[in-house]
């Protein structure tokens, strides 16, 4: 087994929110996506920061050209890890 994640850097927090639940429905995974809130350096706003769903793929399931698609959706991206 590898630690292999994903993390989609989405906009907002309620396009974060709706993100992770459709992944559930769209993609087989072990366990739940983790939100985190990811503030932009020097802001304190919340209207400033990005979320960020963080995947584990221990067993290399997840196509990253899917979860590319997936997260444009939502006009987010997926990072390069």
């Amino acid at each position: 087994m590898s630690d292999v994640r994903h993390v989609l850097v989405l906009p907002d927090r309620d396009a974060a929110q709706e993100a992770a639940e459709a992944l559930g429905e769209q993609f087989a995974l072990d366990e739940e996506p983790q939100l985190v809130r990811d503030a932009l350096a020097g802001e304190d706003d919340a209207e400033d920061a990005q979320w960020l769903l963080v995947l584990r793929d221990e067993n290399g399931r997840l196509d990253a050209r899917e979860l590319d698609e997936f997260v444009r959706e939502w006009d987010g991206w997926r990072e390069e890890s």
